[in-house]
């Protein structure tokens, strides 16, 4: 009956929606080559660098705190904004050069006059150190924003990822921070991870004229919920997808048409286009898809440059991208055509995905079903966690 067909087709798109990333080989394949060059639109390559024809046909944002990197890319024209998260944060906090010990001064100095503190005599002395890291990750961002022309993604404590409420007070804390610098919310973007909690912390920031951008995205659920709650941009990770997939698979190299990262973020794209969603897709970590990548012994010389760029290639057409240093340095120092992979039109018609309405109940019954999530998400948590620790412990010493 008409019924019975209508309910099986919609299990069917629900069980689509969570199968696992390295399964869902669906009709965003394309029958070519490796680069799938079926928008007309690219860069002649000529003399131009593999970064300045990217940066002709996209956005492009830089991945770093290193003050000097991003200096030196930004004054090529080829980036707009800079990203940051708890890594980049503890790695610029624990290298040593003045000008950061400097901001972690200020961000102590800072504390202790909003607070009232010298020592560390509160019953809760976490009051502190949380507000000193706060301070620490804005005053990174206020410097990038004096090298960019676009905005700064700051990040708030991935230790709340799991609690709405707090998630939005140190969100709003970061937010006044920037202010008082004389910094305006319009070019800053609020970093949550891609939990309901942190996916719920971004609706009600949004509605707040705060822009936020969800992180550690590794399954379609965590997109539509995103898209679904309004918010700015999503961060998939098809690189760490792409690991998850060799390591459950025991494959060592995809052809990158066919990388199971760059698939679940062709997904997730097509997803956001075909239902008009307004929300940014700026994939980030990324792989070499065909395994020829990495570093060459202590010396750490890429073994093979353009390898590294494989997934950056394939997904050249999303709305943008965040790179870290090391592939600005191999896009810069190569010259590779670059085509428009992904368009936007012909990624909507593809999409088989429903519009369904995520909630609470919803979300806790499907997310379980994607192990990639799972394993991935909660493995990126802990990463950022031990990183927010280094930075904690660097102020307990300054108190």
């Amino acid at each position: 009956s008409p019924i019975i067909k209508m309910l099986l087709i919609k299990s069917l798109s629900l069980l689509l929606a969570v199968l696992p990333s390295c399964y869902s080989f669906s009709a965003n394949v394309r029958t070519t080559s490796w680069y799938p060059n079926s928008v007309p639109a690219a860069a002649a390559a000529g003399t131009s660098s593999t970064l300045t024809q990217l940066a002709q046909l996209m956005p492009i944002n830089i991945d770093s705190c290193d003050l000097d990197a991003v200096a030196k890319f930004a004054s090529s024209g080829a980036i707009q904004d800079a990203t940051t998260c708890p890594f980049y944060v503890a790695q610029a906090a624990t290298n040593g050069d003045d000008r950061y010990q400097d901001l972690i001064f200020d961000a102590t100095q800072y504390t202790k006059r909003n607070l009232g503190g010298g020592e560390i005599d509160l019953a809760d002395p976490d009051l502190l150190l949380n507000m000193a890291m706060d301070k620490l990750a804005v005053n990174l961002g206020a410097k990038l924003l004096e090298l960019i022309p676009g905005s700064v993604h700051t990040e708030v404590d991935i230790r709340q990822s799991y609690n709405t409420q707090e998630s939005i007070a140190r969100a709003k804390r970061l937010v006044q921070m920037y202010k008082e610098m004389g910094i305006d919310k319009d070019r800053v973007v609020i970093k949550l991870a891609g939990t309901w909690e942190g996916i719920q912390a971004a609706r009600a920031l949004e509605k707040e004229g705060i822009r936020t951008n969800i992180t550690l995205v590794f399954s379609f659920l965590q997109v539509a919920a995103a898209a679904q709650a309004g918010c700015f941009t999503v961060s998939p990770f098809p690189g760490r997808i792409l690991d998850w997939c060799k390591t459950k698979s025991g494959r060592s190299s995809y052809i990158p048409a066919a990388d199971p990262g760059v698939l679940s973020t062709k997904r997730m794209y097509a997803y956001l286009k075909k239902y008009g969603y307004d929300t940014i897709c700026m994939p980030a970590s990324f792989r070499s898809s065909t395994g020829g990548g990495g570093t060459n012994g202590a010396n750490g010389v890429s073994m093979d440059p353009v390898a590294e760029l494989d997934q950056v290639l394939a997904l050249v057409g999303v709305d943008q991208m965040t790179l870290p240093v090391r592939l600005l340095e191999i896009l810069s120092t190569t010259n590779v055509p670059v085509t428009m992979q992904v368009d936007a039109k012909e990624e909507a018609a593809v999409c088989c995905d429903p519009d369904f309405t995520l909630t609470k109940e919803t979300w806790d019954l499907y997310i379980p079903s994607d192990p990639c999530v799972m394993d991935k998400f909660e493995e990126g948590l802990r990463m950022f966690k031990s990183d927010t620790e280094k930075i904690r412990s660097i102020f307990m010493d300054q108190w």
